[in-house]
């Protein structure tokens, strides 16, 4: 079953072979019948983005295909086609599939992201018009880069995942924008150096580069207040609309404001009911933009982080708008430990306790990491 085959496999590695998804992919490829790719590297905004070009194209008439990660509550989260998550009886037959097209060292070998990259598209295959491919912490060496792509999507660029990527920006920039191909429309970003990179990269492999506000129409800018004041969408996720849209005019493709109605991938500053909003997003970048979008309320936090992330500075972006911290139980290797977070906030003068229960007098906001959200929900939901 593919439940129990990918929990076999571990979800991180101390080292990884860079060389293993390229060399298995290549064996395999005339198995694959892709059309269009659309690929999505950056730091935040990637799913959301995806999400909202996914659902676009599907209701402008195109079967369309987007692959996210990680999922938060159920595994086939991650595989979307034509307005709905792909039913895990369809996923165990493209399982069976895709074992039969690998050896079984092969199948032993392949990571968790790198299996379920190679099944996602495997069951795209002969069904897609478009399929919109988010990478997943990285770019160059990242399972999805192996595919070949019409575009590239470039959402913000800032520091995260350090201990793989580098850690500074302009290591970090390479390393994602090395996986573009052949053309790119890239996002309003925070630090210079990423155009700079770009522009290099570009040059050597005589790449087409975009910038969304070069792409923008009058008329854009018109449909994207309709969208905005329908779907009450925050800054942060009209940025990522605009990318969305700017991709559209690439492959000349009309839309309607309609078009984008509901199409808010879950997680990302959703509200749960008038008091609760959990938003998925863990490092300085996303804390940033929830800041910004929430500055006229204060709320309690419910957080925890990864022992990687920068949860110092995180908390004191996030302290403006934070009347006290409650630090829920996460059950994962790479969570930090309790006392390490405990003593952050006792420094920037937090107030906090363990989250028990919720009281409904209260605002909350859930905010660390997808596992810290899949935590609350399980509470929450019961």
């Amino acid at each position: 079953m593919l439940q129990k085959f990918l929990d076999a496999k571990p979800l991180f590695y101390d080292e990884i072979d860079y060389a293993r998804m390229p060399r298995i992919y290549n064996r395999i490829k005339k198995y694959f019948s892709l059309a269009n790719i659309i690929h999505i590297i950056g730091t935040n905004g990637k799913g959301t983005t995806g999400r909202f070009l996914a659902s676009a194209l599907y209701h402008l008439g195109y079967n369309t295909g987007h692959y996210t990660s990680p999922h938060i509550l159920e595994f086939n989260e991650r595989i979307w086609f034509n307005s709905k998550n792909v039913s895990m009886h369809e996923l165990e037959d493209t399982h069976m599939q895709l074992l039969s097209l690998l050896t079984s060292d092969e199948a032993k070998s392949l990571s968790y992201f790198e299996y379920t990259t190679l099944l996602a598209m495997l069951y795209f295959s002969n069904r897609s018009d478009f399929v919109i491919l988010e990478a997943g912490l990285g770019g160059e060496h990242d399972a999805t880069a192996v595919f070949a792509n019409n575009l590239t999507l470039i959402t913000p660029i800032d520091k995260d995942h350090e201990s793989f990527l580098g850690n500074d920006i302009q290591t970090i920039a390479r390393t994602k924008l090395n996986a573009i191909q052949k053309a790119v429309i890239i996002a309003k970003q925070k630090h210079v150096d990423v155009y700079k990179i770009l522009d290099e990269i570009a040059i050597n492999k005589d790449i087409d580069i975009y910038r969304v506000e070069d792409i923008l129409t009058e008329d854009d800018v018109n449909n994207m207040e309709i969208i905005i004041k329908k779907e009450h969408l925050p800054l942060y996720l009209q940025q990522n609309l605009s990318l969305a849209i700017t991709a559209l005019h690439y492959f000349n493709i009309a839309y309607t404001p309609q078009c984008f109605y509901n199409a808010r991938l879950f997680g990302r500053l959703t509200y749960l009911n008038d008091k609760i909003i959990v938003d998925v997003g863990h490092n300085t970048l996303a804390a940033e933009s929830i800041a910004t979008s929430l500055k006229d309320k204060k709320y309690i936090l419910v957080y925890n982080s990864y022992k990687d992330k920068n949860y110092n500075e995180i908390l004191k972006i996030l302290q403006p708008i934070i009347k006290r911290v409650e630090l829920i139980d996460v059950y994962n290797t790479r969570i930090a430990e309790s006392s390490y977070l405990q003593e952050s906030l006792k420094k920037l003068g937090m107030k906090f306790s363990v989250f028990k229960k919720i009281d409904e007098e209260e605002d909350y906001l859930v905010f660390g990491s997808f596992s810290v959200v899949e935590a609350f929900l399980k509470v929450y939901r019961g």
